[in-house]
């Protein structure tokens, strides 16, 4: 059986880095399909889609609101060829009724242990409508190593240097945090993998920079001081969400390679101030995410945030607005309230305003957002930024003799001599 899984092209917010990092869910569910399955796999966002491919089902894997749209167009051009079409991924579980209208199955939870049974019903022509697991999350121990092998490694190469790897060591969050949907995804108990069985994968991905993807480190103390300590052999170096406000923990994660963190800075406390500042302490780069609109941010607030990110030495910042995905707080409020004024998904983009502020008009928000990537940078370009993380990490990799030089094989001619790019 040739199965063809396909990820959606997507926009990028406006300030965003151009390039594109190999996406996370595709290969972890690849590891989930059997070996009689023969895996191919294609990115949109940085090749086409053959749709004259011969297949015998496609796997549309979609992450972000944002690519919905697109997902159903792709659905349809192999909708004409009569090969059958299965949605998964963050963005099919938010947007499930819409799915089933374009695809001819939708699967929502986690696949592990489930495709057998999915592949015997397209065997048999019995596909169903709709295979629902979010009720009946699979053991965490049989989460295995994502297959980064159905992936085109040179089309994740940014002039000549290789980007980050993006891996999971748990699953699930014990926060419900306002404007996320990782509560209703999976669940609201933190699910760690086995040390054991993340750290094989780590040691089996062939890149030294990773990003631990999981919503939060900061979850469960005793196994994150567990966890880095074994990681310190390694020597990988790597970015992530949240990590425990800890000396502890936080010396451990430095040890381990922590390169830099997420962290959200949500207001103009001495406890941010101090929480950035103790990261850096440690060597640990951060990288502000400002969300933008929340109903206690007036204008004069989100100007003085704005002020005090100058002020706390951020490494990198990401502006977005307060948007309403499905299956939040946030929707679930600004819907009651009829606040929401559109529902186009290509609008959930995260810097468009789709709703009504409380405190000014969604022009006025559309262009603070503005202001703030544009006074942010207003010194130091925001490549000028991303060059001196990237020169940090280059640092420690030296330190500890891992670094790898950029490729050597790219030829151009500058003023009548040929040289080495």
């Amino acid at each position: 059986m040739k199965f063809k899984i396909v990820y959606p092209k997507w926009k990028k917010l406006e300030g965003q880095t151009t390039f594109h990092l190999p996406p996370h869910g595709p290969v972890v569910f690849a590891a989930t399909l059997p070996d009689y399955v023969d895996i191919s796999f294609v990115d949109e966002n940085v090749e086409e889609i053959d749709f004259d491919e011969s297949v015998d089902v496609v796997g549309i894997s979609m992450m972000l609101t944002i690519q919905v749209k697109r997902g159903f167009e792709i659905a349809a051009e192999y909708k004409k060829r009569g090969i059958p079409t299965i949605s998964g991924g963050i963005a099919t579980m938010l947007h499930s009724e819409e799915c089933q209208q374009h695809v001819d199955s939708v699967f929502l939870g986690e696949a592990e242990g489930r495709m057998e049974g999915v592949l015997a019903d397209l065997k048999n022509n019995s596909l169903k409508k709709v295979y629902n697991y979010m009720n009946e999350l699979p053991p965490i121990e049989i989460v295995g190593t994502a297959r980064r092998d159905i992936l085109n490694r040179d089309l994740y190469n940014h002039k000549g240097v290789q980007m980050v790897d993006l891996v999971h060591a748990s699953r699930g969050c014990r926060f419900n945090c306002y404007p996320c949907a990782v509560a209703y995804l999976g669940g609201r108990q933190f699910r760690p993998r086995p040390i054991d069985k993340t750290l094989a994968e780590l040691e089996s991905i062939d890149n030294n920079r990773l990003f631990i993807v999981d919503n939060s480190l900061a979850q469960d103390k005793q196994w994150e001081l567990d966890l880095f300590r074994e990681m310190i052999p390694l020597k990988k170096k790597w970015c992530c969400h949240p990590i425990e406000d800890d000396p502890q923990v936080l010396d451990l994660a430095a040890q381990a390679g922590a390169w830099y963190v997420y962290q959200a800075v949500f207001d103009t406390s001495d406890y941010i101030k101090e929480r950035i500042q103790r990261y850096h302490d440690h060597g640990i780069g951060v990288e502000g995410t400002i969300l933008l609109g929340l109903d206690n941010h007036t204008e004069d607030f989100i100007k003085e945030l704005i002020d005090f990110l100058m002020e706390i030495n951020l490494d990198l910042a990401e502006f977005t607005v307060l948007t309403p995905f499905p299956h939040t707080q946030a929707y679930e409020e600004l819907h009651s309230q009829n606040r929401i004024i559109s529902y186009d998904w290509d609008d959930y983009s995260a810097d468009k305003v789709v709703y009504q502020p409380k405190h000014m008009s969604p022009e006025r928000l559309q262009e603070l957002l503005q202001y703030a990537w544009d006074t942010f940078h207003e010194k130091e370009s925001q490549q000028m930024k991303m060059f001196k993380l990237l020169y940090k990490v280059m640092q420690k990799e030296r330190a500890d003799d891992t670094f790898k030089p950029r490729k050597r094989n790219l030829v151009k001619r500058t003023f009548g001599k040929t040289v080495l790019n």
